[in-house]
């Protein structure tokens, strides 16, 4: 028998209005389960907000900084005098710097070499590659590209290269999208996310390469994509590189580096980040080193630059990271299309090196959160910059030396520090706004004469809704009767239950998920002639047509 869609609305409304006294039910009913019972009934209650919003936190807490005492002492562990002689690490939350830590030596041949610090230089490497991505998303969002699928050819004439693996087994254009051809399109997002199919380096070239984006092509025209585009990750130097020269020169008319000092570099106030390493620059730098500890050269990568030359500090790299996370008070791109650019793509085969590709990301996942990182490596440094964006949380890496094999720095200092921070936004209570004037919206309410509620103002103009009636649990405490309702727009307003609460609740056999109906939206009807809202909608739950009533009803027994 089919459950009427009214009937699950008026039970799922319900049990919106008794959320937080379900998880302490068992206290006021079974007041003597045995201690082993209770306990095994609490660890097995799964608590939520599974995802907390990142909110404002009041500093210090303790939790926190015994989580970032352990990062430290663990990346203090991983200083090798030879081979890993100095580290910089640094970690935003929101849009304040939460940690910093420097470790080692600058220069482990001078035995007076001071410690490292936020402002000294490393080579950041292939994290150079988000900024070509940064380029490409900053014009479409200007206009400048229509669509960030958009076919390589539509600012490149007469590009070609062989495809042996599509189906059509033709020279791949990148108009491969007309009419009649079934090669995927070598589109701009796909070469901004290793799903190009170009090869990692142009053939006969290594990342010294002098030569100019006319020869690239050159070469390319008689070359071979290893993948057909858009169904395979493959790691691609080339990608990078020429997406950044053609998107420099036909569609911005200027060059690449110059592009990204005057509209990020400038604007972010990334004072020490660059591409050529002046006399000055070197002065500040960590010495890269090999893993026999040999001083590593620092090379120029000629037209392989956008993939890999930058050089920056953790002080600077803290800055694009609220950049990406939206925080910074310098706005680089909106909100939408940074939510786009962290957006995974597709899944990457078992023997990649990561579990998602975007742009320019390696995505995987930790405690349920994506976790988008850059990596890059070169001789004498290795850098990685990572943000979890659900949590509003960043972290950058910076290496002189070797990178460990034997271990991930990020995802270890992560397994401290994600935990910790999700357990306190899930306890922090999120502030509730009032509305401009309660008056509209207080009263009683009914759904379908079966279930009823007050909303009232408490002392701060906040509403407060309470359910009353026969359907009322009495066992339950009435101070978790309460819902909180928090303003967001004119006669919109967003539950918010008492934190924590658990996750799933079990009402006559049937299971609810209670953090599907958090922050669930009420939608007030317009006002009528007495200027009063009529009653209101909660659309998310499919529950309709919640309507005033005159006065609080009399129930007889």
């Amino acid at each position: 028998m089919k459950v009427k869609w009214t009937t699950f609305g008026m039970i799922v409304f319900f049990l919106l209005s008794v959320v937080m006294t379900c998880c302490f039910i068992w206290q006021y009913r079974k007041p003597k389960l045995k201690t082993e019972e209770f306990t095994k009934k609490v660890t097995a209650e799964e608590m939520c907000p599974r995802f907390p919003e990142p909110v404002p936190l009041k500093h210090p807490i303790t939790s926190l900084r015994i989580a970032l005492e352990k990062i430290d002492i663990f990346l203090r562990s991983r200083i090798h005098t030879t081979k890993l002689p100095s580290i910089s690490a640094i970690m935003v939350l929101n849009d304040s710097i939460l940690w910093n830590g420097n470790f080692g030596k600058r220069n482990t041949s001078h035995p007076s070499s001071p410690a490292p610090n936020e402002y000294t230089v490393y080579r950041i490497a292939s994290v150079s590659k988000i900024f070509p991505t940064l380029m490409l998303y900053k014009l479409w969002e200007d206009g400048l590209v229509d669509s960030l699928d958009d076919p390589l050819e539509k600012y490149l004439d007469n590009f070609t290269i062989k495809n042996p693996l599509g189906k059509s087994r033709q020279p791949a254009s990148s108009s491969v999208r007309t009419l009649g051809s079934n090669t995927p399109a070598l589109t701009l997002r796909r070469m901004s996310s290793h799903l190009s199919g170009l090869p990692r380096r142009l053939r006969s070239t290594n990342l010294l390469w002098s030569g100019d984006t006319r020869e690239a092509l050159n070469l390319l025209q008689d070359d071979v994509l290893v993948a057909d585009p858009g169904t395979r990750c493959h790691y691609s130097n080339v990608a990078f590189s020429l997406l950044a020269n053609i998107l420099a020169q036909n569609v911005t008319g200027t060059d690449f580096e110059s592009w990204v000092s005057d509209t990020i570099l400038k604007r972010l106030r990334m004072e020490d980040t660059g591409f050529n390493f002046t006399p000055a620059i070197q002065r500040k730098m960590a010495v890269g080193v090999y893993s026999n500890g040999k001083q590593a050269p620092l090379y120029d990568l000629g037209w392989y630059r956008p993939a890999g030359q930058m050089y920056s500090t953790a002080a600077d790299m803290a800055k694009l990271m609220m950049a990406l996370l939206g925080t910074y008070d310098a706005i680089l791109l909106r909100q939408d299309t940074l939510n786009t650019m962290m957006t995974p793509i597709i899944q990457c085969h078992r023997g990649y090196f990561a579990n998602f590709t975007g742009t320019p990301w390696e995505i995987s996942e930790q405690f349920g959160y994506s976790v988008v990182r850059k990596d890059g490596d070169l001789d004498g440094f290795a850098a990685t910059l990572s943000l979890v964006p659900r949590l509003k949380l960043g972290l950058v890496i910076l290496m002189a030396g070797v990178r460990p094999t034997d271990e991930d720095l990020v995802s270890q200092a992560y397994s401290y520090l994600i935990p910790a921070l999700e357990n306190v936004f899930r306890e922090a209570q999120q502030p509730v706004r009032a509305p401009p004037d309660p008056a509209p919206y207080v009263g009683f309410y009914t759904y379908r004469n079966m279930t009823f509620y007050e909303i009232k103002a408490d002392s701060d103009g906040v509403l407060l809704m309470q359910q009353f009636g026969p359907q009322v649990d009495t066992t339950v405490p009435s101070k978790y009767q309460i819902i909180r309702l928090d303003y967001l727009q004119d006669r919109v307003f967003r539950v918010v239950f008492e934190r924590p609460y658990p996750c799933k609740l079990k009402v006559n056999n049937i299971s609810v998920s209670l953090e599907a109906q958090d922050r669930q939206l009420f939608n007030f009807y317009l006002f009528n002639k007495k200027g009063v809202a009529p009653g209101f909608d909660c659309p998310g739950l499919n529950t309709y047509r919640m309507m005033r009533i005159a006065g609080r009803p009399y129930f007889t027994s």
